[in-house]
């Protein structure tokens, strides 16, 4: 019999099999169940801060610092995005006590439930890298309680439930598939490779079949006329990668800065959610909660409400970034991009405008986080139009060079450092005979 027949028929490898994909399935319906309460969350709060104006001033910056304490208390690891920890995650491969400090079952708990504080806050949160850390906790958990072999512990498991938890989160198996080998910085190794990507389709499938997409741009006659408009390609490629950098110097700048400060979280987070307060006030509600609503309402009608809402929206995502609470910035970042594209179509009409707010979405995910395949697949699956796969990919690559210019380091690789262990004391060596 042959090694793959052997395998085939082998009970531990179907035993396996079987647990990644219960286990995508169990991530995506984790994935799924954030994304309806995350709306609800972040519709109640602005409904609430519309009807008593003195509210948000009060429950953002007390709710902010609360979630930060709680996040620091109780969930150390949890904080932020959770694409850094994750990234870590993958680097050590032999010190299983630091590892279990950026992903397990109790992170996963609070990487859950935190991010849904926060939007009860006024923050601008996303779910897309907590879905990230939720999967790979998750999925990490299951190969201990299944004592899979270290191989599996060390790379599949962590890389499978991550890109699962990303391909949920957009209900896009694709590029969960492309995330798992651009962000994540690994190669798909030929014994779990088969496994990883059927991990990240069961999951990606079971979110489609429960929410049907995320956000999707429902106009199959969008074209892009070859002359002028193919113009909108560079200008949109390079003024999304410019803002996306931006975004990036922003975070990385004010992260070091607010390092040396020496203040403890809590009031960081007390400090950043009186301004998030403030934007929200004068935005009237628009950059509360993830964004999506505003994203999707810009992607269908290519109109926007107030020429700012771009800016105060990123604005409100660093803030939050700044107050240490567990959130991302994939969705709030979808809601910026489809802003700063809708402005850009407006003073300069040179191309249809959905094309030009498809294009500029794209272009600040690439700039901000400088892996334009990734940032090109998850846009390329929320539209229908295949007309556009050439001006995204290419409005795509404008973007993340640019943003080079201004950041040489990725974002989530700058944000890895912190969580480095330390390095190992070297071994005393007893000369005495």
């Amino acid at each position: 019999m042959s090694e793959q027949s052997a395998a085939f028929f082998s009970l531990t490898a179907w035993r396996q099999r079987l647990v990644f994909w219960i286990g995508a399935i169990l991530v995506g319906l984790l994935i799924v169940a954030m994304t309806l309460l995350s709306e609800w969350a972040g519709l109640t709060y602005r409904q609430l801060s519309l009807q008593f104006p003195w509210f948000n001033f009060v429950i953002a910056p007390i709710g902010l610092c609360f979630t930060a304490w709680i996040t620091i208390r109780f969930f150390p690891g949890s904080e932020g995005s959770g694409i850094p920890q994750v990234k870590t995650a993958l680097e050590i491969t032999e010190n299983i006590q630091e590892r279990s400090k950026l992903i397990s079952l109790k992170i996963c708990l609070g990487k859950m439930l935190l991010p849904l504080m926060g939007l009860f806050s006024g923050a601008s949160v996303g779910f897309g890298g907590p879905a990230v850390q939720v999967g790979a906790s998750m999925m990490s958990s299951l190969g201990k309680v299944f004592k899979f072999p270290p191989h599996y512990m060390e790379k599949g498991l962590i890389l499978a439930g991550s890109a699962a938890g990303f391909a949920a989160m957009f209900s896009a198996p694709l590029a969960g598939i492309i995330f798992a080998i651009e962000e994540m910085g690994r190669a798909l190794e030929e014994r779990i490779s088969s496994l990883v990507l059927t991990a990240i389709i069961f999951s990606g499938v079971t979110a489609f079949a429960i929410l049907n997409t995320y956000i999707y741009f429902d106009d199959k006659s969008l074209l892009m006329p070859w002359g002028q408009s193919w113009i909108a390609v560079p200008l949109c490629g390079i003024a999304g990668g410019f803002l996306g950098g931006l975004f990036c110097k922003i975070v990385l700048t004010g992260n070091s800065l607010l390092q040396k400060t020496g203040l403890p979280i809590p009031i960081i987070a007390f400090i950043f959610g009186i301004g998030i307060a403030v934007l929200g006030y004068i935005s009237n509600g628009d950059t509360f909660g993830t964004g999506y609503q505003e994203a999707k309402t810009i992607i269908q009608t290519g109109k926007i409400l107030d020429p700012f809402f771009p800016i105060y929206k990123m604005l409100a995502t660093c803030a939050t970034f700044f107050s240490g609470i567990p959130s991302g910035i994939f969705v709030p970042s979808i809601a910026t991009g489809a802003g700063f594209g809708a402005n850009l179509a407006h003073w300069l009409p040179i191309a249809p405008v959905g094309a030009m707010i498809l294009m500029t979405i794209t272009a600040y995910f690439s700039g901000m986080l400088q892996s334009p395949l990734t940032s090109f697949a998850i846009v390329m699956e929320m539209t229908s139009s295949q007309e556009m796969v050439i001006p995204l990919m290419a409005a795509a690559f404008f973007a993340s060079g640019t943003s080079k210019l201004m950041n040489p380091t990725p974002l989530y690789r700058a944000l890895c450092d912190a969580y480095q262990p330390p390095p190992e004391k070297p071994q005393e060596i007893d000369n005495e005979k």
